[in-house]
């Protein structure tokens, strides 16, 4: 059941490829975050809260959380670190010996306030009640889904998670790139599908971070250059945001062809768009490596 709904998304994708309308994103805000500790911040999630604050996490040092402050300006952003969330001392009874350190991508949080990030090298589900100081390890049954998942590559899974109507998704990145659909109470994969942006690349699908807004699952696919707005019941795209300008105005110099944005969160007005720079400095001289935090005014609410 699970495959042939991998295989209905898939076609109805493609036949409708041309139907969904198409909007060009421009940058309303530019804002530089700092770095929390000097150090490279690689940020990978992007969460925004009923209060208006923007969570974030990075991959490459802790598994903390990070609030985003805007400093007077709007131009830079300090980065806040959260300790009632993730901490080393909650996450060390999960950890095993010997295995590789934690990979922490993408956030979501849930009607109860819980937060929930997908770590990518073992592919679990961390989930955080910050009320009850407690972190837990989901024991999510992931057999209808873990034919798409790579052996040999611990850096090409988990990467975003978007949690709505009671379903957890989570978007396996690239090799087999995969939404996959998890029942919150029963903790098993109930479906999974494959979307596609209408705009071509010559470099795959990469799913780099999952938001939930409106009742509709919004995908950020980097390397498109592109958030897709998709009806996950149906598997459909309902509409397509190009945010390729906007990228390389930033200027990073990465020297790779991948796209650099992991970072999505979306509200009424505006979409947020968050870099992964992976230390890559910024403009044709220099060397400053701070991610930047882009907020483009959404075309469709005109």
């Amino acid at each position: 059941m699970v495959i042939a709904g991998l295989v209905r998304g898939q076609i109805a994708a493609q036949d409708t490829a041309t139907a969904w309308p198409k909007h060009r994103l421009v940058a309303a805000q530019v804002t530089v975050l700092n770095l929390p500790d000097k150090r490279r911040f690689d940020a990978s999630g992007l969460l925004l809260l009923s209060s208006g604050e923007l969570l974030t996490l990075r991959n490459n040092r802790d598994t903390l959380l990070y609030r985003i402050e805007p400093l007077p300006g709007g131009k830079e952003a300090s980065l806040v670190p959260l300790t009632d969330c993730f901490t080393t001392n909650q996450l060390a009874r999960l950890a095993e010996r010997g295995k590789a350190p934690w990979d922490c991508e993408g956030i979501a949080q849930d009607d109860q306030g819980r937060i929930y990030v997908c770590e990518e090298s073992r592919r679990w589900i961390l989930r955080c009640d910050p009320k009850a100081g407690r972190t837990e390890r989901l024991s999510i049954d992931w057999a209808d889904a873990r034919d798409y998942f790579s052996t040999v590559e611990s850096n090409a899974s988990f990467e975003g998670v978007a949690i709505g109507g009671g379903k957890l998704y989570v978007a396996n990145e690239r090799n087999s790139p995969l939404i996959i659909e998890v029942d919150l109470a029963s903790l098993r994969v109930t479906d999974h599908f494959v979307v596609h942006p209408a705009k071509p690349s010559f470099f795959g699908l990469h799913y780099s971070d999952l938001c939930w807004f409106e009742d509709t699952l919004w995908v950020l696919c980097r390397q498109h250059r592109v958030v897709l707005q998709v009806d996950a019941a149906r598997h459909v795209v309902l509409a397509e945001f190009d945010y390729g300008d906007v990228e390389e105005k930033l200027g990073y110099r990465t020297g790779l062809s991948a796209g650099i944005m992991e970072g999505l969160a979306v509200s009424k007005d505006s979409l947020w768009l968050l870099t992964d720079n992976n230390g890559a400095p910024r403009g044709h001289t220099g060397d400053d490596i701070r991610p930047t935090l882009v907020r483009c005014a959404r075309p469709d609410r005109k």
